[in-house]
C-alpha cells in the first residue's frame, strides 16, 4: 500500500527526515477496509515552529526566491518528473488513503493536477517579465524631468498550504507547485486522514535538489494548524476546506495582516432547461453527487430542473443511482467508494434524516449497502419536490446526496441558483448555447460549465469561488500571482 513512499514514519524539515517511533504515530485506515495501510507520525508544536522557522530562513537567504522563474522552473520539473514516474505508486496510495475509484484515482486525481502543475512550471518564467509604466512629464527642480518606470512580480515569502482529505495529491500539488513557482517557500500540512499523499511530496522535493527549508512537510492537530495561520512570520496562507474552518482560518490571520486564500465549500447548482439533452444532463447530475462520494466542494449538489422535464429527469437520474454499483475502491467495476470515516457517514445520515423531516421525496438511496458489514458506504442519494430554503438545500453535506428543485422561468432558475450562501460551481444544459450563456453571465458563482463543457479542467483556467465558497484564485497565471506582490519601481528615464 505505501509503495510510493520510503519515509512514511516521517516528517520533512529543513531538507531532513525526521524519524518517529510507532508510539508516536497514528494508524491510516483504508475507508474501504477500516484496516490499517500504515503508521504516520503526529507532528506537534515544536515541529511546525522548526517547520516555520526553517521556511522563513531559507526565504529570506535568497537561496529559492532570488532565483529567475527560469532556474526555479527547472528544478521543478526534476520534481514533476519524478511524481510522474512514480504514477503507478500514488495512484495506489490514493485509492488506499483517500478511498477514490482507480479510474477517478487516474484521472481526476493524479492526471488533472498533474497538467495543472506542468501550466505552473511553464508559467513560471512569466515572473521574470518585467512590465513598462507609460512615461510622463513631471515638474523638476530644473524644469520638466521625464519620469517613467516598471513594475516587477516578487514572492510574497513563506506559505503554510493546509489540505484536506477529499483529493488531497491535487490539492497538494496545486498549492505546492504554484508557491513553489512563485519564489515561496513553503509548509505543507495534510488532513490527518491522508497524510501520505502529502510525503510524497517531500521525496519529491528532496530528489529535484530543492534547497533545505525552502518546501517541508509536517502533520499536526487543531494547536499546530491555529500555529501555522496566525504565526509572524508566515506571509500567506492558502487553505481548502469548509467555510466554518475557513472563517476561523481568517480571523486567525487577521492580527498579522497576512494574506489568505480560502477555497471552501459549495452547494453548486445544475441547471436543466427545457430543452437541454436530457439524458447529457441525467449523467452529469448523477455524477454532480456521486463522484468520490459527494466528497468534492465544487459539485453539483443541487439539482434545478424545468418543470416540464423534471419528472423524466429524476425518473433517469434515479435509475442509474439505484443501479451504481457501490463497494471497495480497489475492485473492478465499482462505481463508487466510501466515505472518508464514519463521522461523514453519520453526518450525511443525518442530513437525509433532516431531509424527509422537511417533506422531500426520497426516489432513490438513503441507506447503508446490506451487503457492505465494512467501510464507509453509502448509496447514492436522491430527493425530490425539495425547496430551497431547506437545509437539504442550502447546506453541504459532503456525501452523495442530490436534490431536485423544480422552475418555469430561466428567471426562476437564475434567482433560485443564486439564493445560496456558497458561489463555486455550476452548469447549465441547454441545447440553446446562447441563452445558456447569457445565463451563466446572471448566475453567482466563480466557474460554471455549459453543458459537458470541454470535459476537463483548463490548465490555464483559474478556480476559485464567492459568497462563503471563499476568495482567491488557484491554478493559471492568476493563481500564480496570488503567491506574489507587485513592485513599482520609478526613475527618470532623461
Amino acid at each position: 500500500m505505501l509503495d510510493a513512499l520510503s519515509k512514511p514514519d516521517s516528517l520533512y524539515i529543513d531538507g531532513s527526515w525526521l524519524h518517529f517511533e510507532k508510539d508516536s504515530c497514528e494508524a491510516i485506515i483504508n475507508p474501504a477496509t477500516e484496516e490499517p495501510i500504515g503508521f504516520a507520525p503526529v507532528g506537534e508544536l515544536l515541529h511546525a515552529e522548526q517547520a516555520v522557522a526553517a521556511a522563513r530562513a531559507a526565504f529570506d537567504s535568497g537561496i529559492w526566491s532570488s532565483l529567475s522563474g527560469r532556474e526555479r522552473a527547472a528544478k521543478l520539473q526534476l520534481m514533476f518528473d519524478y511524481l510522474a514516474a512514480r504514477k503507478r505508486e500514488i495512484v495506489q496510495l490514493i485509492v488506499a488513503e483517500a478511498g477514490a475509484t482507480a479510474m477517478l484515482a487516474h484521472y481526476l486525481h493524479f492526471d488533472m493536477p498533474m497538467k495543472h502543475a506542468q501550466a505552473s512550471i511553464d508559467l513560471a518564467v512569466t515572473l521574470d517579465e518585467v512590465q513598462g509604466i507609460p512615461p510622463e512629464l513631471v515638474p523638476g527642480p530644473s524644469g520638466k524631468v521625464l519620469g517613467t518606470g516598471v513594475m516587477v512580480r516578487q514572492p510574497l515569502g513563506v506559505v503554510t498550504a493546509i489540505t484536506p482529505y477529499n483529493f488531497p495529491f491535487f490539492l497538494n500539488l496545486g498549492k505546492v507547485f504554484q508557491a513553489l513557482a512563485a519564489g515561496c517557500s513553503v509548509v505543507l500540512k495534510p488532513s490527518p486522514y491522508t497524510p501520505f499523499q502529502a510525503l510524497i511530496f517531500a521525496e519529491a522535493a528532496e530528489a529535484a535538489g530543492i534547497p533545505p527549508g525552502v518546501f517541508n512537510t509536517i502533520s499536526g492537530g487543531v494547536e499546530v494548524g491555529e500555529f501555522l495561520t496566525s504565526d509572524p512570520r508566515v506571509d500567506v496562507v492558502s487553505f481548502t476546506g469548509s467555510d466554518l474552518v475557513g472563517a476561523a482560518i481568517q480571523a486567525q490571520a487577521a492580527p498579522t495582516l497576512k494574506r489568505v486564500l480560502l477555497e471552501l465549500g459549495g452547494k453548486s447548482a445544475l441547471i436543466v432547461r427545457a430543452d437541454a439533452n436530457l439524458q447529457a444532463a441525467a449523467i452529469a447530475g448523477l455524477a454532480g453527487f456521486t463522484v468520490h462520494a459527494g466528497q468534492g466542494c465544487a459539485l453539483t449538489t443541487r439539482h434545478l430542473v424545468h418543470n416540464s422535464v423534471r419528472e423524466d429527469y429524476v425518473r433517469m437520474v434515479a435509475a442509474m443511482a439505484s443501479g451504481m454499483v457501490v463497494g471497495n475502491p480497489a475492485h473492478d467495476g465499482v462505481a463508487m467508494g466510501p466515505l472518508i470515516r464514519e463521522a461523514q457517514r453519520t453526518r450525511t445520515e443525518e442530513y437525509v434524516a433532516i431531509a424527509q423531516d422537511d417533506g422531500a421525496r426520497l426516489v432513490a438511496g438513503g441507506k447503508r449497502p446490506e451487503d457492505l458489514k465494512k467501510g464507509f458506504f453509502y448509496r447514492p442519494t436522491l430527493f425530490d419536490d425539495v425547496r430551497n430554503d431547506s437545509r437539504i438545500a442550502q447546506e453541504e453535506v459532503f456525501g452523495p446526496v442530490g436534490v431536485v428543485i423544480g422552475f418555469d422561468s430561466d428567471e426562476e432558475a437564475i434567482a433560485l441558483a443564486n439564493d445560496s450562501q456558497f458561489g463555486l460551481g455550476g452548469a447549465i444544459y441547454s441545447a440553446d448555447v446562447g441563452s445558456a450563456y447569457e445565463m451563466a453571465l446572471q448566475v453567482q458563482t466563480g466557474n460554471i460549465m455549459l453543458n459537458d463543457g470541454p470535459g476537463t479542467m483548463l490548465s490555464h483556467a483559474p478556480f476559485g469561488g464567492i459568497k462563503r465558497s471563499g476568495f482567491g484564485k488557484e491554478y493559471g497565471q492568476e493563481g500564480l500571482n496570488e503567491f506574489t506582490y507587485l513592485k513599482n519601481i520609478a526613475f527618470a528615464a532623461g
